[in-house]
């Protein structure tokens, strides 16, 4: 079925604020390594991977293997009224990589179901519905995530289940405090958030949440030690952190397998999902064991951490540390970020490169550093004809998002250079 009759039928059926890439959108039938074929037969070199979900890539036979041997059992589904072995286990893992003490775990299905968990756990420990949040955020698309998420463009009611404060210091390019020193900088937004929880709460604040490095918003981040910063103030009132690590976790930022580990904090819980299950419907909650035994009342998940994706995400985790892709993150990342500051120091449209590891941002800017959305939609359509796919997003829409496969290999990262190079000589 051709793209276009395709897309008919979407427009069709599905809801007008379901976000589609291209003017002409296309469907991926196939996929080996970090190469995705569409409905047409062209092939492109992935570099958003679903959302950084695919992680490890596409066709790889530990994780396939995973999830057909539990398939050949039978069992696809038995709810959380069951023991299941594989949710078992990959909780034990996650646990102790989490480094929080005494940690339990929670499984969801997306990192909007994990960050409303969180939510839920903070709120009801602190008898308190007050809540810190960073500008620009994004955390999910539910009642109370759209109320934490600190971009407009995302934020599809005002109606809230909670009381939201915001706070300075996820994106540095465009804060106020841009042109301070990566000392004053904290210092400024520590002061901030202290003057915040002064002014605009009552005291008793439940938590704060935030992205190490912020996702749809642009993948912006502070300088590190911001959020250590944030919890010595936390500490004195004794306000819960939770680390959105969705985007951020696994070992993607290449220097840490938790973002919020390049702050030398230790959350009181971390978010997850996205690349856990490489493209199974997976999330969840990583707490405190008292945190997370704050509810009272009963409860089950009658998907989350079912037999299938729990078999999936296990061995994608065991794959993952058993080829050391963080390293690899890190070191392709390195060169990306390199390249594509060559690339900005020949064309004025670049006004930002910024990440970590295989996470990386590139903000388009106008004359007079004005946000350019058109320049990123023209380097996005660009890429897409030479055979990259990459992301976009920001605030204003003018921000590439780039992050591949964390199996990414050498030749693909000069190969995907190279087409960035060309796509951003139309912008």
């Amino acid at each position: 079925m051709a793209h276009k009759e395709l897309l008919a039928r979407h427009r069709a059926v599905m809801p007008k604020w379901l976000a589609l890439y291209y003017d002409e959108p296309i469907e991926i039938a196939s996929a080996s390594g970090r190469r995705v074929t569409d409905r047409e037969g062209t092939t492109y070199l992935d570099f958003f991977a679903g959302i950084l979900t695919n992680a490890i890539g596409y066709d790889v036979a530990e994780i396939s293997d995973a999830i057909r041997s539990q398939l050949d059992t039978g069992v696809l589904h038995s709810s959380t009224l069951y023991l299941i072995k594989n949710q078992i286990e990959l909780a034990e893992k996650i646990a102790e990589l989490s480094g929080i003490p005494d940690a339990k775990v929670f499984f969801t299905n997306s990192g909007t179901e994990a960050n409303e968990t969180a939510l839920m756990l903070a709120t009801q420990a602190r008898r308190s519905e007050q809540v810190l949040a960073l500008r620009n955020s994004y955390h999910g698309r539910a009642f109370a995530t759209i109320a934490i998420t600190g971009n407009r463009g995302w934020s599809a009611s005002a109606l809230s289940p909670i009381k939201v404060s915001w706070v300075h210091g996820g994106y540095r390019y465009r804060s106020p405090f841009k042109s301070f020193t990566d000392a004053d900088y904290i210092k400024a937004c520590v002061d901030d958030l202290r003057e915040i929880i002064e002014t605009t709460t009552s005291g008793d604040v439940a938590c704060m949440i935030a992205e190490p490095i912020q996702g749809v918003g642009g993948f912006t981040s502070p300088p590190d030690g911001l959020f250590r910063a944030f919890k010595d103030v936390l500490d004195e009132y004794g306000i819960l952190f939770i680390s959105d690590e969705v985007q951020t976790g696994w070992g993607r930022t290449g220097e840490h397998f938790w973002g919020i580990q390049a702050h030398d904090v230790v959350p009181d819980a971390m978010t997850f999902a996205k690349g856990l299950g490489n493209g199974l419907a997976i999330g969840g909650v990583v707490a405190r064991g008292d945190l997370m035994d704050t509810i009272n009342a009963n409860s089950i998940s009658t998907f989350g951490g079912n037999p299938v994706s729990t078999a999936g995400a296990l061995a994608t985790v065991n794959y993952l540390l058993d080829h050391d892709l963080q390293a690899n993150a890190a070191k392709l990342g390195s060169r990306l970020l390199g390249g594509l500051r060559e690339l900005a120091e020949k064309h004025p449209v670049i006004g930002d490169v910024r990440g970590k590891g295989l996470m990386v941002g590139v903000e388009f800017v106008g004359p007079e550093g004005e946000p350019n959305a058109a320049a990123a939609s023209t380097v996005l359509a660009e890429s897409k004809a030479r055979g990259l796919l990459v992301g976009k997003g920001g605030l204003y829409g003018n921000v590439i998002r780039l992050a591949p496969p964390m199996t990414l290999t050498e030749d693909e990262l000069e190969e995907a250079l190279g087409i960035l190079a060309q796509a951003v000589e139309k912008a």
